[in-house]
């Protein structure tokens, strides 16, 4: 049985903390995320039916890992650790791209940390948000399989960076908890698209529209009045279920009645049309802008508008303005605690670290040099400069197979 022992309100949304036993889930040992806790998988589940909003959190997620990593070659151990962070052979990139696409599903994300106390080595893991709570104490970080039936005794609790804790195996392990700034939420953070959800489920559901007409596309809908007699209500109901099986097709695509018999068979098919495909069509436009807006995103990057003709020249302007309102802040925002946690446990300085960005269409010919696509673009250029003299092929040759 389970009893309540607390309960607050906080921006009139009333939470209750409680303890349960004889295996009832228990929330006294961490904050529930969502009124019911589920909230991350009602977020992936939306994720996976709509197709405009998944394809906008997979490019933010890819824009916002890069290309690549790039860092001071001065350093060579550091250049090893961004080719492998952990034991599963994963570059930095590649950690980064799982966050920073947990960051943009669920507004969290998280990266664990390991080392030893002699700091000898370092590894860095992501961990699936799903799986991931805040603990009661809002130190600790509680990672379960399935918390439809959690246990204490089944999670493993690590603290939150810059805190870090002994484990069983003997090493040392921290988590570092990315999130959204949302007001009045402490302990999660919110995705940027909060205010689109209710539009995400609207291309769903017209997409499921067409779906259901596409199904019925060689059975007109409408209503079948039978004129049988009959001598009860269950012979009525029995006729309709056998109408149904026999002609119907999928229930719901006809609609059919049983009236009382007459000398005359008064028997007719009533054909249901509609004339509001327009306005579905303008509906499922409409809320797929709205998604774009809500993801703080551009469309000719989520390409939404490639069957109007492919411009180069605004895909590049959305790249430009998205780089420097909301690629270069996130790549910031994941790179930081990385760079503090690379000096403080191997003593290496990682502030030469950074993603590298390159947009999705060429805007200059690779066989131009440095120093003139810096002038291009009306940046500072040495033409003398020996790094400058460099061609663009080279350039990305060298991004694509040293740091890549």
């Amino acid at each position: 049985m389970e009893k309540t022992i607390n309960k607050s309100t906080v921006c009139g949304v009333t939470t209750t903390d409680s303890f349960s036993a004889g295996g009832v889930v228990s929330d006294r040992d961490f904050w529930r995320w969502g009124s019911d806790n589920r909230l991350p998988d009602t977020l992936a589940a939306m994720s996976r039916r709509s197709t405009a909003h998944r394809r906008i959190i997979n490019d933010k997620a890819d824009y916002i890992s890069g290309k690549g990593v790039a860092f001071d070659h001065e350093v060579p151990l550091l250049g090893v650790f961004v080719g492998r962070v952990n034991g599963d052979n994963e570059s930095l990139r590649q950690i980064i791209n799982k966050i920073a696409f947990d960051k943009s599903l669920f507004g969290n994300a998280f990266l664990e940390v390991v080392t030893d106390p002699q700091h000898t080595f370092l590894s860095l893991y992501h961990q699936d948000a799903s799986r991931c709570r805040v603990a009661k104490d809002s130190r600790h970080i509680l990672l379960h399989h399935d918390w439809d039936s959690f246990t204490i005794r089944d999670a493993v609790s690590l603290p939150l960076y810059p805190a870090f804790e002994k484990q069983s195996d003997g090493t040392l392990r921290s988590i570092v908890h990315y999130k959204d700034y949302e007001p009045c939420f402490s302990h999660y953070g919110v995705p940027p698209y909060i205010a689109g959800m209710n539009v995400s489920a609207i291309t769903y559901k017209t997409d499921r529209w067409n779906i259901a007409r596409l199904e019925n596309s060689f059975q007109p809908s409408g209503m079948m009045i039978v004129d049988e007699a009959v001598d009860n209500e269950a012979d009525a109901n029995r006729l309709v279920r056998y109408a149904e099986s026999r002609f119907a097709g999928n229930p719901g695509q006809v609609l059919f009645v049983v009236k009382n018999g007459s000398d005359k068979d008064n028997s007719r098919f009533i054909p249901i049309t509609s004339q509001n495909d327009g306005d579905w069509k303008e509906l499922h436009d409409q809320a797929t802008g709205d998604i774009v807006v809500a993801h703080s995103w551009f469309r000719s990057l989520s390409g939404l508008d490639y069957s109007s003709g492919f411009s180069s020249e605004r895909i590049l302007h959305e790249y430009e303005i998205a780089l420097n309102t909301v690629i270069l802040s996130e790549q910031a925002e994941l790179l930081e605690p990385i760079v503090q946690i690379i000096g403080r446990v191997l003593g290496i300085d990682a502030s030469s670290l950074t993603i590298i960005n390159r947009p999705p269409t060429r805007s200059k010919p690779i066989y131009m040099k440095v120093w003139e696509a810096r002038k291009a673009d009306g940046l500072d250029y040495d033409a003398e400069d020996e790094r400058q003299q460099a061609y663009l092929s080279e350039i990305t040759k060298y991004n694509i197979t040293k740091v890549g």
